[in-house]
């Protein structure tokens, strides 16, 4: 079987059987692909390859200055990718099992301060008012009820950027999201996000926006506003703000999310429910980031720090 009908094979289970969200589809498609291609260069194919081979790659991956998490990212699609041909009797063998994982330190998530994201706030909610034109001040409130929404919820910007327009009422209060795995949570909305989203509403009718589907509609494939464009209002919105843009992104402000509840007293529990991480030692990583801030307050503020 070719190299690219055996990925696609493997693709359609995962999307049927394990519910893999478009954009895991696309990281795996991608990661394949570059196995792929070592293969046809090492003059063989995925069905044929063997442990030295992968070994090859991940060799090749660390040369090219790959970093470790990245290499064990890749590692994994394809440790999946043999497992899938094992199990359906395409492969006699796991060419994979023998190979080590690389070894990764685990970083500590991005986070902004509480005064840092007032100060976000503040830039979109001047943004918002002082617009010359109506579509200036549309792409503005726009941003405003996405930084409100995401902030108050933690959802994922892949999540944010989809939401239905018929999602939010004046009444609403939580929010059923469907994430990862195709699984359900609820989510709140605030009163803030609420009104940014209202205010939205009302200056694209303002603008004569033309109804939608989609709270965040755009002349996208999906029809939506993507990823990749709210993450550039967003930087540009931290410059206006005076932070700086290249510590600033969506993904930032979940993480601010979950530190902010964390810090302010809320339950490890409940805050992995409203991120919707499966296993809740992905959220204790924020445990870790207060840890830091405690540790550095002490040596920065303690009167023996002081002294010394």
């Amino acid at each position: 079987m070719r190299d690219d009908l055996t990925i696609e094979s493997f693709l359609e289970m995962m999307s049927a059987e394990r519910g893999a969200a478009a954009n895991t589809l696309s990281g795996y498609g991608r990661d394949l692909a570059d196995y792929s291609a070592h293969c046809r260069n090492t003059r063989t194919t995925v069905m044929d390859a063997g442990a030295e081979h992968v070994r090859g790659w991940m060799a090749r991956l660390a040369d090219s200055g790959c970093a470790a998490s990245t290499q064990a990212r890749k590692l994994s699609a394809v440790r999946q990718l043999y497992r899938f041909l094992f199990s359906d009797g395409l492969r006699e063998d796991d060419p994979t099992a023998t190979v080590d994982r690389p070894k990764t330190g685990r970083p500590l998530p991005k986070v902004i301060s509480e005064i840092d994201v007032d100060r976000l706030l503040g830039a979109a909610q001047d943004a918002a008012r002082k617009g010359e034109t109506s579509a200036a001040r549309l792409r503005a409130a726009r941003t405003l009820a996405l930084l409100e929404l995401l902030y108050a919820s933690g959802l994922r910007v892949s999540e944010l950027v989809a939401l239905r327009s018929a999602t939010i009422t004046p009444q609403t209060r939580f929010v059923n999201v469907t994430g990862k795995g195709a699984k359900e949570r609820l989510v709140p909305i605030s009163a803030a996000a609420l009104e940014a989203v209202e205010a939205y509403r009302q200056a694209a009718r303002d603008h004569k926006q033309a109804p939608s589907a989609w709270l965040f509609p755009s002349r996208s494939a999906a029809g939506h506003i993507t990823r990749q464009h709210f993450a550039r209002d967003l930087k540009a919105l931290a410059t206006s703000a005076g932070l700086p843009a290249s510590k600033l992104s969506p993904h930032v402000l979940r993480h601010a999310f979950a530190s902010h509840l964390l810090q302010n007293g809320a339950d490890l529990r409940a805050v992995q429910q409203l991120l919707g991480h499966a296993d809740i030692a992905t959220t204790q990583i924020y445990t870790h980031v207060l840890e830091e801030r405690l540790r550095d307050l002490v040596e920065t503020a303690h009167p023996l720090a002081l002294a010394s």
